[in-house]
């Protein structure tokens, strides 16, 4: 028999508070054109995509998460002492160790609070959300602060005719703390490494720092390839998620799906055959897509907004590079 005491958690969990931070500087599709040979009738024809935010030198990764962070902690009604956990989605962070969500913990004031980062790509924020819920069950934290940032455009080739109008930068992030009813459904998630060279970086680091290329990492990817998977195989993952929370579409106020392109969400608005109540996010023509940080920062837009409220059902999901996805049912702060 064992020795060891049960974990003691709370028995739901729920997002509390959301924030986000968009750098200052504003990047129409003008300034695109300067390094490629294209349109802006193009750009927006094949991405949605008007206008994007890329970060100035102070707007690091870690400065960012932060200003988002203070917003979302506020959010929730709580101090930075209360978080018990940071989690960072993040592919834009250049050190490899430590985790910048160390950094993030300790200059929020937390108190010695668990601090982590992973690496889901586009899908990086139902992951940490997952984990959060987790955490909180379990009773390892009681509030989990869970940060999705990117600064993507520094990892955006300008000359990449494919990819150079798609980036920006960007934090999002909640609170998750404890429910005595469900307020995060079952994750649905997984990984196609089969597929894992449609979106991936140029070339290693490695191969750069001995002069094997002369151009610094960039992302790229066969947009007709993802286009293809993210529209028929994600709608399905989509309904799959609200299967396992039980709910139908009817039953949805809000859809957030990642915001990778706006001919993705609204095929898969149609694929799911979404009511017209439900408010789709498309936050994507004025901020690009930031990868790990779109879903938070489309959810705080919504409710900054007024397009959503407190209290609606949403049902989001995140996919990209690996590749990976994840999938979830929740009710908005």
């Amino acid at each position: 028999m064992s020795k060891i005491k049960p974990s003691k958690g709370s028995p739901y969990a729920k997002i509390m508070g959301v924030g986000g931070y968009r750098p200052t500087r504003v990047v129409p599709n003008e300034v695109i054109l300067e390094t490629i040979d294209s349109s802006d009738e193009w750009i927006r024809s094949r991405s949605g995509i008007a206008t994007r935010h890329w970060a100035n030198d102070q707007e690091t990764v870690a400065a960012m998460s932060i200003e988002a962070s203070g917003k979302a902690i506020a959010d929730a009604g709580l101090t930075a002492d209360k978080i018990g956990a940071v989690i960072v989605s993040t592919v834009s962070h250049f050190k490899q160790t430590p985790a910048v969500a160390t950094e993030i913990a300790d200059k929020l004031g937390t108190q010695k609070a668990a601090a982590f980062d992973i690496s889901a790509g586009c899908a990086g924020f139902g992951y940490a959300l997952t984990l959060a819920k987790g955490m909180i069950v379990e009773g390892s934290s009681q509030y989990v602060l869970v940060i999705g940032v990117e600064r993507l455009s520094d990892l955006t080739d300008l000359e990449d005719r494919s990819t150079a109008f798609l980036f920006g930068d960007g934090a999002g992030a909640v609170v998750v703390g404890p429910s005595d009813e469900p307020h995060i459904g079952p994750t649905v998630w997984g990984s196609e490494g089969d597929k894992s060279d449609t979106i991936k970086q140029t070339v290693p680091w490695t191969d750069y720092r001995d002069g094997k290329v002369e151009k610094f990492p960039a992302l790229m990817q066969e947009g007709q390839a993802v286009f293809r998977w993210a529209v028929f195989e994600m709608a399905k993952v989509a309904q799959q998620a609200l299967d396992a929370a039980g709910i139908s579409a009817d039953d949805l106020d809000v859809f957030i799906p990642h915001q990778a392109n706006m001919r993705i969400i609204d095929s898969m608005v149609k694929t799911l055959k979404l009511p017209e109540h439900v408010t789709v996010a498309r936050d994507v023509e004025t901020t690009g897509n930031t990868s790990a940080a779109s879903i938070p920062l489309a959810m705080e837009r919504l409710l900054a907004t007024g397009a959503a409220k407190s209290g609606d059902t949403a049902l989001v999901i995140g996919f990209g590079a690996g590749l990976v996805y994840a999938a979830t049912v929740v009710t908005l702060p």
